[in-house]
């Protein structure tokens, strides 16, 4: 259950607070509501009923209680705005529209008969029926400049009040450019009034054990993100047992309770709405995803839109099967008419409610454990949950020499207990695995979840240290496996960039960078700080920068950047890191991986039912055989596709007139040789050109038709040798002998 709070904050309106200085853009109090504004929209935003705020105005020029004394005689130029409630969007804009400058820097008392207006307001907001105080945190927060008279007549009254044991407040009091030496800041020139002010009322925040300080210094801590602590609560509580409890006396058992040890803070959600016009009065409508606490606050708050109020929208879920009755319409039914079912496939299978009751497991909560596995030999990509502590039964001195026990057992023995865990009745078991956590006189089992052996998927991924080809050829050196000097200087360039001794300490001394307790989720706190702005800022203005603690860590520091730039710079040599130009779509060659990606991200080809082997076209013969490769990565397919285009550049050559038909044959060869380069599987072109230099000089494609052999050597387009593939096993010196061969 969350925390009752009460908070009250007493403002100075004074004539004083509306003055600039020191160079400030803004005026003394505009400067404070900075400060102010932040606190409430971040209690609003919580949303929680006991979460109550009251506000109080003193120098004001009108005398206003609001009801809070009967005698408001010694409370003059005190204004009560709003008495401790919950605070919503509504009431942020009516206070914006009334905390204003005085003209006047009169009052009596004014610090002290504010403060005493204001333990009165909280002590009648947490009263119960029998007017005893309830349990709240009660909050005062004093904002003021120090100008004004105060009498110090009744001061030990006031430390009484606030430090009396059933119901202690907590008083904070921010000076407008008071004296703190621990930030470092004092006022020149200070006008005597003011200085003793501060005197007077830093010496009540202390006897009553409070916060004083610079307003300053609570401006700068704004940008700190406020995380959040929540309650943990157990999710399970019972025993941890070793063996069959039920059947032998030979067994462990321990009690203990099991709680998370951290939780994901998520970003707040959306919420959709609509124009209020009738929608109260519409017939069948849902139940609302708002509450009505926050709808109506949001409603009222927002004047731009047509009509001032909003409405949640509201979700109402109908289901509709085919008419029997009327072929082709639908009519509605009620959900429980309809019976469960699952998907299988494309197939929905229906599942009766007696057949589920024989599936479904009968369980009863309970923690057994089932064997243990050395500590070397568990594998970290297991986990598949947050982790929780199992902790020994509060007040159970018997539970907690056993748990310990056991966790120092499994720490000196270097293993992990493996237990099952039933957390309610009838929920279907987990598996998880137990690790020793031993940190001071903290001691406790961490668990998380392991998978069943249907949670597991399989997948093979190439090695990174060597390559193969289709055919299932080792190839250690190639363009795409670092070499021993690469290894190094990416070695030597990630020890450059280490943050664990970048920073320095306050003495000095190396320290981390980059701590975990200073990294914000910037998602998390930067919608969060967007809404508290949005609250009080009516406008559609630019959005505020995000604060520099959030985006502090978004970047490697620039100091660190310029010692490991040499690092950098052999790096890049190391791996030989060119500038590429941009590829100009529809020229150049493409690779089979990047044919096998349309920039779409569909496969058309699957999506059209088109076959996985194309047939090389005689009339289509380049397009048809880069459409053949595209369509496999099976070898005996890539094969197969060479050899009807052998069979299809011999035809061009064998039933050419002269020399007519030996340009196409050759612009069929540049691309089978490049086609194949790219899979890597150069034998296959290798044995092509040597069987095509055969028949040619042999005279077995009807005729003299050494015209195209001096044609392929003219243009290179011999074998394929090692340095244009590594998966070849031709040298230059044999690539070149081939083209001298008669």
């Amino acid at each position: 259950m969350a925390q009752k709070e009460a908070t009250v904050y007493v403002l100075d309106l004074g004539r004083s607070m509306g003055e600039k200085r020191h160079g400030r853009s803004k005026s003394n109090l505009d400067w404070a509501m900075e400060y102010i504004w932040d606190k409430i929209t971040t209690t609003v935003a919580t949303g929680r009923k006991t979460s109550l705020v009251g506000v109080v105005g003193y120098r004001t020029d009108v005398t206003e209680l609001d009801g809070v004394l009967e005698d408001s005689d010694g409370y003059d130029n005190i204004h009560v705005f709003s008495r401790p409630k919950q605070f919503l969007l509504s009431d942020i804009r009516e206070l914006q529209d009334n905390i204003k400058p005085s003209s006047t820097n009169e009052g009596d008392e004014p610090v002290l008969g504010a403060l005493a207006v204001a333990i009165h307001m909280i002590d009648k907001a947490t009263e119960g029926k029998t007017k005893k105080p309830l349990k709240f945190d009660r909050r005062i927060v004093i904002i003021s400049d120090g100008y004004g008279e105060l009498d110090t007549s009744d001061l030990d009254g006031y430390v009484s009040k606030m430090n009396q044991e059933d119901a202690k407040y907590d008083l904070t009091l921010l000076g407008v450019d008071f004296d703190d030496p621990d930030y470092g800041y004092k006022e020149e020139d200070k006008d005597s009034v003011k200085e003793e002010n501060e005197t007077i009322l830093k010496d009540l925040v202390n006897n009553c054990a409070g916060n004083f300080g610079t307003l300053a210094v609570a401006i700068d801590q704004l940008d700190i993100p406020r995380t959040k602590d929540t309650r943990a609560v157990p999710s399970y509580k019972g025993t941890l047992t070793l063996g069959d409890i039920r059947n032998y006396e030979a067994t462990l058992t321990m009690d203990i309770e099991r709680y998370p040890c951290t939780m994901i803070a998520k970003p707040p959600t959306a919420s959709s709405f609509v124009v209020r016009a009738g929608l109260d009065d519409q017939a069948g409508a849902g139940p609302s995803t708002q509450s009505t606490a926050t709808a109506a606050g949001d409603a009222s708050g927002d004047a731009q839109l047509p009509g001032g109020d909003l409405s949640a929208v509201r979700n109402q879920r109908v289901y509709k099967v085919e008419n029997p009755e009327e072929p082709g319409e639908k009519m509605n039914v009620e959900p429980d008419e309809l019976e469960r079912g699952f998907e299988y496939g494309r197939t929905a299978v229906h599942i009766s409610e007696s057949d589920m009751n024989v599936v479904k497991l009968e369980t009863d909560p309970s923690f057994e454990l089932l064997g243990f596995v050395p500590e070397e030999k568990f594998e970290r990509y297991l986990p598949m949950s947050r982790t929780n502590f199992i902790v020994p039964q509060k007040a159970n001195d018997q539970a907690q020499l056993a748990l310990s026990s056991f966790v120092h057992a499994l720490y000196e023995a270097g293993c992990y207990a493996v237990a099952r865990l039933v957390t309610k009745q009838y929920k279907p078991p987990i598996l998880v695995l137990l690790v020793p956590h031993i940190k001071g006189d903290f001691e406790a089992l961490i668990d998380v979840e392991l998978p069943f052996e249907e949670d597991i998927r399989r997948y093979k991924f190439p090695p990174l240290d060597r390559k193969l080809t289709v055919s299932g050829k080792v190839i250690a050196e190639h363009r795409d496996i670092p070499n021993d000097r690469l290894m190094q200087s990416m070695s030597d360039y990630v020890d450059a960039m280490d943050l664990s001794t970048f920073d320095l300490d306050d003495e000095g001394e190396p320290d981390e960078y980059m701590k975990f307790e200073d990294t914000y989720s910037p998602l998390l706190h930067r919608i969060n700080h967007i809404i508290r702005w949005r609250a009080t800022n009516n406008t559609y203005d630019k959005l505020p920068d995000p604060p520099r603690i959030l985006t502090k860590y978004s970047v490697p520091p620039i100091d660190l950047i310029a010692q490991a730039q040499t690092h950098l710079d052999a790096l890049k040599e190391a791996a030989d890191v060119k500038k590429v130009p941009p590829k100009v779509k529809g020229r150049g060659k493409r690779s089979l991986r990047d044919r096998e990606k349309p920039l779409s991200g569909l496969d058309v080809d699957e999506l059209l039912g088109n076959p996985k082997r194309v047939k090389i076209d005689s009339q289509n013969l380049i397009p048809s055989f880069k459409q053949a490769l595209a369509a496999t990565d099976d070898l005996d397919a890539i094969q197969s596709a060479a050899d009807d285009m052998s069979k299809n550049i011999k035809s061009l050559i064998r039933s050419s007139v002269g020399e007519s038909g030996y340009g196409r044959a050759l612009e069929a060869i540049r691309v089978m040789r490049e086609e194949i380069t790219e899979l890597e599987e150069p034998e296959i072109y290798n044995a092509f050109i040597r069987g095509l230099k055969i028949d040619i000089l042999n005279g077995s494609l009807q005729g003299d038709r050494r015209e195209m052999w001096w044609r392929i050597r003219g243009s290179k387009y011999g074998l394929i040798d090692r340095k244009r593939s590594f998966a070849s096993d031709v040298t230059e010196e044999e690539a070149a002998e081939f083209y001298k061969r008669s």
